[in-house]
């Protein structure tokens, strides 16, 4: 799969921008390396989309990646769909529950199982990040939240392959959509990236057996040396959770405030990690709001607390889910860019 004339290594970029101007990179029959796309078509094979409602005023938008390897290949290994310049590789995976005809927690272990077998063949080993979202999240999956059906499904793929399911598990989230398949996108490096965990919150592959027989399989963020000297921080899905308990239930706004607290912890954490620094101003995230009527007020809360004219701010992509838990009414991940290098 890797191209025969690869270069040693290959910088990664990424930059968040319009649908326009996503589609005006690809040009002459060149797209460029991948993108994860909110709201955008479903047609577009270098972008892969999130299935769910937009609720930004720009409307859609993309995380556009950018490499600088000059040969990209792409392709299929089983049900997974992939680019890569033969250092870095974007992926995605749709499976649709009503063709398949499986249950959740067996349409997670395939999916899973073939995300591992493209990193393998690929030679891009290392998972830095990546993106869940499944329909009815919150459901009952026949005596066992859908949720916890696909943390089932999942963790079993990531013990089978010999993956690190709990310290050293990859960035991640996890996302309730409204219609769609089960979607996962997920990036990959050569390099593995250094785990960064909350303070504040009790790991998540640590939860109590109150919260499911297996528990989420991702750590709260992960730093990533993408190579010209710059370091990339990934923020998993972050809730107004302290410890490993929900607080603030019913009131988003109190929500919205915890989760930045939490976001800035981990980004104090992400900090002591290496010489690159990032502050919770310049992060690009996407803010999922489970009522979109919450969504002024979450935005309200995020530049009310920075400023609205802080990149959080001015770059946040709003999207309607279900969070993982029915009780949360607002989820946020993000990345960011510094330059600098992480400690050994």
């Amino acid at each position: 799969m890797r191209p025969q004339d690869e270069p040693s290594s290959s910088h990664l970029r990424v930059e968040r921008l319009s649908l326009p101007d996503s589609l005006a990179l690809a040009t002459d029959r060149k797209a460029p390396f991948a993108a994860l796309g909110y709201g955008t078509p479903h047609g577009v094979a270098w972008m892969p989309t999130v299935n769910a409602r937009v609720l930004s005023p720009r409307g859609a938008m993309a995380d556009v990646w950018h490499v600088t390897g000059p040969n990209i290949e792409s392709g299929t290994t089983g049900i997974a769909r992939w680019r890569t310049d033969g250092h870095w590789l974007l992926g995605a995976i749709d499976l649709d529950e009503a063709t398949e005809k499986q249950g959740l927690a067996e349409l997670a272990h395939r999916a899973y199982r073939d995300l591992f077998k493209t990193l393998d063949q690929a030679g891009a080993p290392h998972l830095q990040r990546i993106w869940n979202y499944l329909p009815q999240i919150n459901a009952d999956g026949g005596g066992l939240e859908r949720y916890r059906q696909f943390n089932a499904g999942r963790q079993e793929a990531f013990l089978e392959a010999g993956r690190a399911a709990f310290e050293g598990a990859p960035a991640a989230c996890a996302l309730g959509i409204h219609q769609g398949a089960l979607s996962i996108r997920f990036l990959a490096g050569q390099q593995a990236p250094l785990p960064v965990e909350n303070p504040r919150q009790v790991s998540a592959y640590r939860y109590p057996e109150t919260y499911g027989p297996r528990s989420p399989t991702f750590s709260r963020a992960a730093l990533s040396d993408i190579g010209d000297g710059n370091i990339a921080l990934f923020i998993s899905g972050t809730a107004s959770i302290v410890g490993h308990e929900t607080v603030h239930h019913g009131d988003v706004l109190e929500q919205t405030r915890e989760t930045l607290r939490n976001l800035q912890a981990v980004v104090t954490a992400a900090n002591e990690r290496g010489t690159a620094k990032f502050s919770l101003a310049s992060l690009d995230c996407v803010v999922y709001v489970r009522h979109p009527a919450d969504t002024e007020a979450v935005r309200d809360i995020i530049e009310g607390t920075l400023g609205a004219d802080a990149p959080m701010a001015r770059h946040a992509v709003y999207l309607e889910a279900d969070i993982c838990r029915s009780d949360l009414l607002v989820e946020i991940e993000a990345h960011t860019v510094a330059a600098g290098r992480l400690r050994a």
